[in-house]
């Protein structure tokens, strides 16, 4: 596979002029993605360690299906595959519900991510991607061995915001009643540490 970019393109800060030329889909506090091809982007780090944080991740998570498929990386990019498809954000505010099906494939996903060894076992609901065949893809992984997360806190944060949080737990309880009250034993916990 041709590469877009040598190794170390970016160490010059010149060169980061030449993504001007694709079209910027995404922005954050870490970085910046832009659309190379139909079915590729680039994330490029503003910093050097967090880029390497992330490839840490997307290198071992290269045998999930909630990762998507690493094609290229350097000191300051990746690039990955792009997913086709909706934010779970974006699909709640629209559909204003979550349903089973998406709530057993939200349980699969953190599955995923602890068979992945990542200690991090969360995601925000703007970082769950769904692809056109429905499926779930989750991207910026920089914190998944920084972070100690085993209670998806940020996802439950995310779909508080939209008023679905107890409608996804309901749902959790039904499909899998041990991990939900896991949950809650850790959320008590940490919501009063001297119980």
């Amino acid at each position: 596979m041709k590469r877009f970019f040598s190794e170390n393109f970016f160490q010059n800060s010149e060169n980061k002029k030449v993504l001007e030329d694709y079209p910027l889909i995404g922005k954050g506090k870490d970085g910046e993605v832009y659309l190379l091809t139909p079915n590729q982007c680039i994330k490029y780090f503003f910093e050097e360690e967090t880029c390497k944080k992330e490839l840490a991740a997307f290198q071992i998570g290269q045998v999930s299906p909630v990762i998507p498929r690493l094609h290229e990386y350097g000191d300051h990019y990746i690039v990955m595959e792009y997913v086709q498809g909706t934010s779970l954000a974006s699909h709640i505010k629209t559909e204003k519900s979550l349903s089973a099906e998406l709530t057993a494939a939200v349980l699969n996903m953190l599955d995923e991510l602890k068979d992945l060894g990542f200690t991090r076992w969360d995601a925000e609901i703007r970082h769950i991607l769904i692809n056109e065949d429905g499926e779930l893809k989750v991207i910026d992984h920089k914190r998944a061995f920084s972070s100690d997360a085993r209670v998806p806190v940020k996802l439950l944060k995310g779909l508080e915001k939209y008023g679905l949080a107890a409608e996804f737990l309901t749902t959790v309880k039904k499909l899998d009643p041990s991990r939900y009250l896991e949950w809650q034993l850790h959320m008590q916990v940490s919501e009063n540490p001297h119980m």
